[in-house]
């Protein structure tokens, strides 16, 4: 039986979701993976031939190994499997590019320096099968190289909006917080996996955390609650949060000594499995109150690709009409067609809450940005969005 039920309008804002996971959730390890091979591929096609080849890295599976979590350091007994999947570029001329020993190098690259109990000599196996595009889609690329507007890969929407709400942003901080380097060397017993949800009910809030907690630095089930309640204390203190909205590991059962422990700090050792575009949108939340697309940006190319560049420039276009003060509010939704100039959309549309000026400046506005479409990929591949990049609260 449902325990709340709530009806309310469609204008209603009293009830609000969203989630985020974390760096070292598998869906996460996926997407970051992935983008990061995509970035790699850029930056070595750049530096041999002066120009980004076709390529998309998109497609990533993690398949969850076993491991024997115990107090004071477990093992883990079946490695995980990495499998990615993608096209690229594999020669240009006379010349062969080593596209999946880049991917490789990259992935093992990402897991030793963002999930560190997990040794990658042993604890996973990663697979890499990319290979050459097609032609169709290398001929819409190559328009680039030529240094005229890239011709769109796919017939892709974008959705962003701006600003972030007070638990979206409220979300954001706790995982950041407990994923930074300094909270780790206090509380080195506290994984990369952390995954948050969060609710607005009324003036109420609630988040709900989920830690892999590392067992070598664990004693016994005392001590294990007794570091969840320290964590605890550490969040609400640190973020300003009331502490009874902050709840951790809630299927833990301590009757039964049924904990959330692992040995490498995330649940990809035993108890999840992980892929490319089930994870955080680009703003870093999965927002089902706000709107989001569920195509997969991770590790498609920044050129052409509208399946990501939308979504960056929705996500731009929407924070500069704040910014500019045309609105209180803003959500922007973009639509490519195949084949089409990435400057030219099907259709760009505006949803503004509180319009303060006319609309030809709005218009003037988007043009002013669909104007810089073709090194807009220079952006998505040094992260030059603000949005991006947020410190705490």
């Amino acid at each position: 039986m449902a325990r709340n039920i709530i009806i309310g309008e469609l204008t209603d804002d009293t009830v609000e979701m969203a989630e985020r996971k974390g760096v070292g959730h598998p869906d996460t390890m996926c997407d970051e993976i992935t983008e990061q091979i995509s970035i790699a591929l850029c930056d070595y096609y750049l530096k041999e031939f002066g120009t980004i080849m076709h390529h998309n890295v998109d497609k990533a599976l993690l398949i969850g190994g076993q491991s024997e979590p115990t107090y004071h350091g477990g093992k883990v007994i079946k490695p995980i499997s990495l499998i990615i999947v993608g096209r690229a570029t594999w020669q240009v001329k006379d010349k062969k590019i080593s596209v999946e020993e880049i991917a490789l190098e990259t992935a093992k690259k990402w897991l030793k320096d963002n999930i560190k109990h997990l040794d990658n000599t042993k604890d996973i196996e990663v697979t890499a099968k990319i290979r050459p595009g097609s032609t169709d889609l290398v001929e819409l690329f190559n328009r680039f190289g030529k240094g005229e507007i890239p011709l769109a890969n796919d017939t892709s929407f974008g959705a962003g909006f701006y600003p972030l709400t007070t638990v979206e942003n409220t979300i954001i901080s706790i995982e950041k917080l407990l994923n930074d380097p300094i909270t780790k060397n206090k509380f080195p017993f506290v994984g990369e996996d952390i995954k948050v949800m969060g609710v607005k009910e009324g003036s109420k809030k609630y988040f709900t955390i989920a830690i892999a907690m590392i067992d070598r630095y664990i004693s016994d089930l005392n001590d294990y609650i007794s570091k969840i309640e320290s964590v605890k204390e550490f969040i609400a203190a640190s973020l300003n949060l009331p502490k009874p909205s902050i709840q951790i590991n809630t299927a833990d059962d301590y009757k039964c000594e049924s904990i959330y422990l692992t040995v490498t700090g995330t649940s990809a050792e035993h108890g999840d499995d992980g892929q490319v575009g089930r994870g955080n949108r680009i703003n870093g939340l999965i927002t089902p109150y706000y709107p989001m697309s569920m195509e997969a940006t991770s590790g498609k190319n920044p050129v052409s690709h509208t399946g990501k560049i939308y979504n960056y420039f929705a996500m731009d276009l929407s924070r500069a009409v704040v910014q500019h003060q045309f609105a209180d509010q803003a959500r922007v939704f973009i639509l490519s067609q195949i084949g089409k100039p990435i400057d030219q959309p099907q259709i760009l549309h505006f949803q503004l809450k509180n319009r303060k000026v006319d609309k030809k400046e709005i218009e003037s506005l988007a043009k002013e940005k669909l104007g810089g479409m073709s090194t807009y990929w220079k952006r998505i591949l040094h992260n030059d969005h603000s949005w991006l990049n947020r410190k705490l609260m």
